[in-house]
């Protein structure tokens, strides 16, 4: 056996799986295509809101101190408007009692300094660039054959490795992918005021919109849109994707400067029939797809990596790390987070797009009621930061 496990994909949960394993003692195979590379000091485009949850999962993995604090900005407080001008919810961290809502911080750099965490754990190895071409499961191993001819065995294989997943389609397990018919429009700015630390978020006839605060006079674009709109924004001037973003965003944070271009990525909804098959197991995007709204699908992957590292860590010593009955526990301690995340979010982004005047009441009644009770409002907030 050349190792208990072989994680496919070195994303951001894959990389945190492999370190949670190798740190509990296993011995991890990494395969991995395209390493990260180290980061410059320009902004990435892709940033995520990093929970309390994750962020004590990744301080675990002394992986949360080695980023740069100054690339890493904690939200206090998050506003949330409805299409109407006095629906409004809020939520605040100091009134919930916590430290801070989420962390805002660049996916490049994550990503790398995960990846250098690795280079430091003896019990895995990081396979890369490499790509898979093979996999072949029976009663004792799997065998997972990369391009060139090696072949790695395990007890078991992780799919990690995104959301059009190689492992998932080599494990025959099928999934369920819905377009939402919009694209996600991502892009960094300086801005004219201070956001003190707050995020923003309005759900617009055109779409969602939110402003994630960054470090200093700066903040991170999302955009959710139709598909038509969205390629309108990323062809846009710089100029015009200011002013149009600015307006959006009622001026809270007086005039933009583009500071990363926009990009688009497709939005959609995919469920794997199942996150697990005879030695295999699903992560993150391989496993789900959720709308960004919440801003909450990294933190699923994120419980999903930890809570496989603690159940194969804490399996029964006659079972190895591919036993069914291990992996069927794992399956079944994700399935309420994951169904909770789906339906949440799935059910908001279709009320916003409902046309219509009485939709419209409705859902900003809606937001109007949560913000006027506390304890509902503190439940949100529980289950956000995990």
């Amino acid at each position: 056996m050349d190792c208990n496990v072989a994680i496919v994909g070195a994303g951001l949960v894959g990389a945190s799986l492999a370190a949670a394993l190798g740190r509990a003692g296993l011995e991890v195979a990494l395969v991995e295509p395209a390493p990260p590379v180290p980061p410059g000091e320009e902004w990435d485009g892709r940033v995520y809101a990093i929970s309390p949850a994750s962020r004590a999962f990744l301080d675990e993995l002394q992986v949360w101190n080695a980023l740069d604090a100054h690339r890493v900005q904690p939200v206090a407080r998050m506003a949330v408007f409805g299409d109407a001008p006095d629906s409004r919810l809020e939520f605040s961290a100091y009134d919930a009692g916590v430290a801070t809502l989420a962390f805002i911080l660049e996916s490049g750099r994550l990503g790398y300094a995960l990846w250098e965490q690795l280079a430091r754990l003896e019990r895995v190895r990081r396979i890369a660039p490499a790509r898979c071409e093979r996999l072949e499961v029976d009663a004792d191993t799997a065998a997972l054959g990369l391009e060139g001819g090696q072949t790695i065995r395990a007890e078991l294989v992780v799919g990690a490795d995104g959301a059009q997943s190689w492992v998932r389609r080599a494990a025959g397990l099928s999934a369920r992918a819905t377009s939402y018919g919009q694209l996600g429009v991502v892009a960094n700015f300086a801005t004219g005021k201070s956001h003190d630390g707050a995020a923003s978020q309005w759900f617009r006839p055109d779409g969602v919109l939110a402003y994630l605060p960054l470090p200093g006079n700066r903040m991170s674009m999302v955009w959710s849109t139709a598909e038509v709109h969205g390629r309108e924004l990323v062809g846009l001037s710089p100029p015009e994707l200011c002013r149009r973003v600015g307006e959006a965003g009622r001026a809270v944070l007086g005039d933009l400067e583009l500071i990363t271009p926009a990009q688009a990525f497709p939005l959609q909804r995919m469920t794997a029939e199942s996150m697990i098959a005879r030695r295999v197991a699903l992560v993150g995007d391989a496993a789900h797809v959720v709308h960004p709204l919440a801003g909450q699908g990294v933190n699923l992957g994120f419980g999903d990596a930890a809570t496989l590292a603690r159940t194969l860590a804490e399996r029964e010593p006659f079972r190895d790390c591919g036993d069914r009955a291990v992996l069927r526990r794992y399956e079944r301690s994700r399935a309420e987070a994951i169904l909770a995340l789906r339906t949440v979010t799935d059910g908001l982004a279709r009320l916003f797009a409902l046309p219509g005047a009485a939709a419209a009441r409705v859902r900003n009644f809606g937001l109007n009621l949560t913000d006027r009770s506390a304890i509902v409002k503190n439940l949100l907030i529980a289950h956000a930061i995990g």
